[in-house]
């Protein structure tokens, strides 16, 4: 789960992280009172969208101007100028998508006098099983090119789960960042407050850029972008209430309902397939085969008959798919249930498009049996390779 930048700034603050004053702004009428409470003489104002890349991006609609998510504005009247430009248009980086996303909110904040741009995040490292810090000299909106062109620049610090945040992390940190004095005193102590908040609230992401020094002599959190382990969402109510599901595509949204593993993709053949390397294995081969999945989709081991059937309304709901193909290797999950669920659900919803089911294991003989006397027009396959051929032709 991912939340909004302003949010994760106030998330921050709880933990004692220096962040600017700003105001969130849902309604352009607002706005530069908003702007008005904050103490100037420059504002800037943030496009609050769940993706990166917004101060490069660029809007769809002509009316909504070239400067893209983030603007500086210097003066209330103008921010408020932005902000009637911005919300409702359509924001397109290299995150989003060429599709974009609409702009339903955003952050009007204070301006900041900044002396140096710095890059730091930390996130789990599967490799280690470690929360690590990724850390670089080179912050600000080129952090990707800085990764791929010279990922020297780029430090990684694992801390042992078994210390938690020790000192010498944070003075490892603050020698990665050029940080040294004050300010490398101040880097020791916001490591700590980050690492505190990063296991605290269960997060899987939280990434600061940039993380800036001001003319002033302090460390500030400038940007902050966080995202949470969903199978820790329960423990953290408060963290719940934060969800923006406009944010969110509504199949996987659905789909989260019934515990369902999806992700909408841009192909055109729908996947019901139980277990996420079986699922990885079905879209391979249909790739292979000349044709595109429209999602990933894994039903998982212990899926029941209704779970099934709200998977294939799922993939029915989709108007991108022309054809879908069920791929089910049955060990916990009975094969008779598949072919059940498919029945209730194709009785539901009907069938517009071609199906091809392929189904092995437990209960096969009894599931395909089932699906054989539904008088429903689907094609059953042998085996994977001969279910992604007749899918594929079928479609055409």
């Amino acid at each position: 789960m991912n939340i909004h930048e302003y949010q994760a700034k106030e998330l921050l603050k709880s933990f004692g992280v220096a962040v600017s004053k700003g105001v969130a702004v849902l309604d352009a009428k607002d706005a530069e009172a908003a702007a008005k409470s904050l103490p100037g003489p420059l504002y800037v104002v943030k496009a609050q969208i769940h993706a990166g890349g917004r101060g490069k991006g660029r809007f769809k609609e002509a009316s909504a101007g070239d400067k893209g998510g983030v603007r500086l504005a210097k003066s209330p009247a103008e921010a408020a100028s932005f902000a009637r430009q911005m919300l409702g248009a359509t924001l397109v980086t290299k995150q989003t998508g060429a599709a974009g996303k609409q702009v339903n909110r955003i952050y009007i904040e204070d301006g900041s006098d900044i002396a140096r741009e710095l890059y730091l995040s930390a996130l789990i490292d599967r490799a280690t099983a470690r929360v690590t810090f990724i850390v670089s000299t080179e912050g600000g909106m080129n952090i990707e090119e800085v990764a791929a062109e010279t990922p020297e620049k780029i430090v990684r610090i694992a801390i042992d789960p078994a210390t938690g945040f020790m000192p010498h992390h944070g003075r490892r940190i603050a020698k990665a960042l050029a940080l040294d004095g004050d300010l490398g005193k101040q880097c020791g102590k916001l490591i700590g407050q980050l690492y505190k908040a990063f296991v605290d609230k269960d997060m899987a992401l939280l990434e600061v850029n940039p993380l800036i020094v001001t003319k002033a002599g302090a460390l500030h959190v400038l940007d902050a972008k966080i995202g949470f382990d969903d199978n820790a969402i329960f423990r953290h109510a408060e963290i719940a209430a934060l969800r923006d599901e406009t944010e969110e595509n509504e199949y996987e949204r659905k789909a989260k309902e019934f515990d369902l593993s999806y992700v909408k993709l841009d192909g055109s053949i729908g996947c019901m397939v139980n277990g996420a390397g079986l699922a990885m294995s079905t879209m391979d081969i249909i790739k292979h085969y000349g044709a595109e999945p429209a999602n990933f989709l894994d039903v998982g081991g212990g899926a029941t008959k209704e779970k099934v059937t709200e998977a294939f309304k799922i993939i029915t709901s989709d108007p991108h798919v022309k054809g879908i193909l069920v791929n089910i290797f049955g060990g916990i999950m009975r094969c008779d249930v598949i072919a059940e669920g498919i029945i209730a659900a194709v009785n539901t919803v009907g069938l517009k498009v071609p199906l091809v089911v392929r189904l092995e294991g437990t209960n096969v003989e009894l599931g395909k049996k089932i699906l054989a006397e539904s008088g429903l027009a689907i094609t059953p396959a042998d085996d994977l390779e001969d279910a992604a051929q007749k899918i594929v032709k079928a479609v055409g």
